[in-house]
């Protein structure tokens, strides 16, 4: 069966996906005041963040409709797997949804296999969910077996740490309780977060000095993946304008456990919003 893998832009692309001619990005949508573009791949991440430093408010981001969605889905393909950012952070597994019965509604002869996956995460573990789905699929493994392997893959073979510069734009937009991220911001502490298996973050580290909470998250890291062949696995370090930072991670990480392949890439538009000016995001395989 012909497949084809959607992914919403918080998917941060891999040189692997590259030469792919069956992955789709639905964008979601950045807007700094007045200045609104679609997080394509037009994004300029360099121009983005001067642009998010230099405003006096925050960056807010909005989700894909539906009708987005279904339009994506308008393909040749026979099976569909639908990737999203964890419905802990955003509206946008929702709109996925929603997208898929919109689609259905307007294509009832349509036999497509259509399923959409909550990453529980964002950045790397949706780019690691989309390598696992065409790594199955070119192995001609069936649908329902895809589903139920990559489903099992995000929640118990995947795992993200992220430690971020500033936390302003995760406390004006919700994402951490107010009081505690002004307390944080004023100890001036770099916090190291983790994804859990229900798709919300916690608390893993930190430090005062960014270099020394990624040398703690290397350890954590370590830690985590302690007895386990790391010959197979695969870790991605995202960055927000910050490449000299992802390096140093990735040779702090080597010195302690030596993963089969490591790639550094640009976070997408929604995850450099988030992550802000310095930030990097960790995912990886175990």
């Amino acid at each position: 069966m012909s497949y084809r893998i959607i992914a919403d832009s918080c998917c941060d692309k891999t040189a692997r996906m590259a030469d792919w001619d069956n992955i789709t990005f639905v964008p979601l949508t950045l807007e700094i005041g007045d200045y609104v573009i679609k997080d394509d791949e037009s994004f300029n991440q360099e121009d983005y963040i001067r642009r998010t430093l230099e405003y006096n408010d925050v960056a807010k981001t909005a989700c894909p409709s539906p009708s987005d969605w279904a339009e994506a889905i308008e393909c040749g393909e026979d099976d569909i797997y639908i990737i999203t950012i964890t419905d802990k952070l955003s509206g946008t597994y929702n709109s996925a949804l929603q997208g898929v019965e919109l689609y259905k509604e307007d294509h009832p002869e349509s036999n497509k296999n259509i399923y959409v996956f909550n990453s529980l995460a964002t950045s790397g573990i949706e780019s690691l969910a989309a390598e696992k789905i065409k790594e199955l699929a070119d192995g001609g493994e069936s649908f329902d077996s895809i589903v139920k392997t990559v489903d099992d893959f995000i929640v118990n073979h995947c795992a993200l740490y992220f430690c971020l510069e500033s936390l302003d734009v995760l406390k004006k937009n919700g994402r951490l309780f107010a009081l505690a991220a002004t307390i944080l911001k004023k100890l001036r502490l770099k916090m190291i977060f983790e994804r859990n298996k229900q798709g919300n973050i916690s608390h893993a580290g930190q430090d005062i000095v960014m270099n020394r909470s990624l040398s703690k998250m290397a350890g954590i890291i370590a830690q985590n993946v302690e007895g386990i062949d790391l010959s197979d696995k695969r870790l991605i370090i995202a960055h927000v304008c910050c490449e000299e930072r992802a390096n140093f991670l990735k040779e702090k990480i080597a010195e302690k456990v030596k993963f089969g392949d490591v790639e550094i890439v640009k976070c997408s538009g929604l995850n450099s919003t988030y992550a802000s000016n310095g930030g990097i995001i960790v995912s990886y395989t175990r």
